[in-house]
């Protein structure tokens, strides 16, 4: 089985962090948004294949965990700028 990954939310234009970013999957995955610390499971907001759903950034979210679901893929998150 996968094991969750995290990364740090990318920052806008202005090079800070954003307040929304957009998360786009190649395969089914599953995200969630948080500290350093945070960990993605099977539990989390779905990200359907070939789909993509804009998060909230909270005050404090640093970084986003995400898990593959049955196949391995890709999963992008983008920053949006004047959200």
């Amino acid at each position: 089985g996968a094991a969750s990954a995290r990364t740090a939310i990318p920052v806008n234009g202005a090079g800070v962090i954003p307040a929304y970013v957009r998360v786009a999957a190649r395969n089914e995955c599953y995200v969630k948004v948080g500290t350093v610390a945070v960990t993605a499971t099977t539990n989390d907001i779905l990200v359907q294949n070939a789909d993509s759903v804009i998060l909230q950034i909270g005050r404090g979210d640093t970084h986003i965990a995400y898990i593959q679901g049955t196949v391995a893929g890709q999963v992008n998150v983008t920053p949006l700028d004047n959200a």
